[in-house]
């Protein structure tokens, strides 16, 4: 098969010949070169950025959620749709084996509330430099050699070319495998910019289009014009505490549910976002590409019961308005009561029955995701049917691909970054087994 030349007329300044070239600096990355590194191979890793690591430096300024404490069933569920290829990679390493890997480097961790797990100072910074140290100084093995400010280009004949944005020339590497671990394309200024896409699509791989995941959302709102000016300027930025998000099954409300709920979310300038919205995202986002609409139903009073609801709202209220009498009746006021005037007509206001229906199942239609450069991860990437079972591309012989360029995705809580730790750490395996006999 002949190798596709990005840029035809480029004549490298320097060649460089390495036994594996990882491109990209993040977890993913990063993991394959500490495997490969420590089984005693020559690894050269290259990144586009000034230094690696930035988007897990990123996610560990509100405290870096390494994974999650559920039981394996449950966990390996978190994958949808690509819980049997995540699962191989989480068969060598699991949530407790990320625990391990971060207790070796120094970093003891700790179970939260919530069954998430983050290390005892919370942040990604001390773990990254006890990293990055053990691989520039193995105690065993050999030491990795970092290449910042490389920009891949793609292939040049049986190369690798790299942009050298400092230098302004052009390097040229010869590898007897490669590591891909580019990322998705969240947060481009990261430098996950999905920019290898056409690079890959041009060798014949099969790449599905990346779709923004983890994400916030338009809304449509009543009478399809979004969120009106005054709900816009009174609650853009208010958290919407203590609700249930349910989204119902498509085109059949008698199925149960897709997706059900409790938790909370912030409402946007021009929709809604936070970590219950991230949660359900996958299902509204395939909605609104299938079917051209989507909607979800919010509970705004989930610990109540329908019929203590309904008598709530029925209770006489003399002379006292609707927004005193449901916040008398049932705490509802804020954000919550904003909502209801917002999405409900005067008409249903005004019918108890109708009104109790809306505060337990209030719908909310959606107009778009919000662009992939804005979401917290990607869905789509790499097809898992153009790979070996050690993530190897098929018909790109000792490539691999690692992380979150491949096609999965993840909710919040520990499970995007376990899940590309681990297809670091596999796609370093097969690498060992395929290419250098070690097992």
């Amino acid at each position: 098969m002949s190798l596709i030349t990005p840029t035809p007329q480029v004549t490298p300044s320097s060649d460089l010949s390495v036994d594996v070239a990882i491109i990209g600096g993040g977890p993913a990355g990063l993991m394959a070169a500490d495997v490969l590194s420590h089984a005693g191979v020559c690894v050269h890793l290259f990144d586009a950025m000034p230094s690696v690591g930035r988007k897990f430096l990123l996610a560990g300024r509100g405290g870096l959620n390494l994974t999650h404490s559920e039981d394996a069933t449950s966990f390996r569920h978190r994958y949808g749709e690509k819980a049997a290829q995540v699962g191989r990679w989480l068969d060598v390493m699991d949530a407790q084996a990320v625990r391990d890997w971060a207790h070796d480097l120094g970093i003891e961790t700790f179970v939260g509330t919530s069954g998430r797990v983050f290390p005892i100072e919370m942040k990604a910074a001390p773990l990254l430099r006890a990293w990055l140290h053990r691989l520039r100084h193995p105690a065993s093995g050999v030491p990795v050699q970092f290449h910042m400010r490389h920009r891949w280009l793609g292939w040049q004949q049986e190369r690798l070319l790299f942009d050298q944005s400092v230098q302004a020339t052009t390097l040229a590497v010869r590898a007897k495998a490669t590591v891909l671990a580019l990322g998705g394309a969240s947060w481009p200024r990261l430098g996950s910019d999905g920019a290898w896409v056409p690079l890959l699509g041009a060798r014949g791989v099969a790449v599905n289009a990346l779709k923004p995941a983890n994400c916030g959302f338009d809304v449509l709102g009543r009478g399809a014009a979004g969120w009106s000016d005054h709900f816009r300027t009174r609650f853009a930025g208010h958290p919407v505490k203590s609700v249930a998000i349910l989204v119902p099954a498509w085109a059949d409300d008698n199925a149960p549910a897709r997706f059900l709920r409790k938790g909370e979310f912030v409402v946007t300038e021009s929709g809604i976002e936070g970590s219950l919205v991230y949660a359900a995202s996958a299902w509204m986002r395939d909605d609104l590409q299938d079917h051209g609409q989507a909607r979800l139903l919010m509970d705004l009073l989930p610990d109540k019961s329908p019929e203590q609801v309904l008598s709530a709202v029925k209770w006489p209220r003399g002379s006292r308005s609707l927004s005193s009498h449901l916040k008398s009746r049932l705490g509802l006021d804020g954000v919550k009561m904003g909502l209801l005037h917002e999405l409900c007509s005067p008409e249903v206001l005004s019918q108890p029955e109708k009104l109790a229906q809306q505060i337990k199942g209030l719908p909310l239609p959606l107009k778009a995701a919000r662009p992939v450069d804005e979401a917290i991860s990607t869905a789509g990437g790499v097809a898992f049917e153009g790979l070996t079972a050690s993530l190897m591309v098929q018909n790109c012989p000792h490539v691999y691909c690692a992380g979150e360029m491949l096609d999965w995705e993840a909710p919040t809580g520990g499970y995007l970054l376990t899940a590309c730790l681990a297809s670091g750490k596999h796609a370093a395996h097969g690498i060992l087994e395929n290419i250098f006999k070690k097992t």
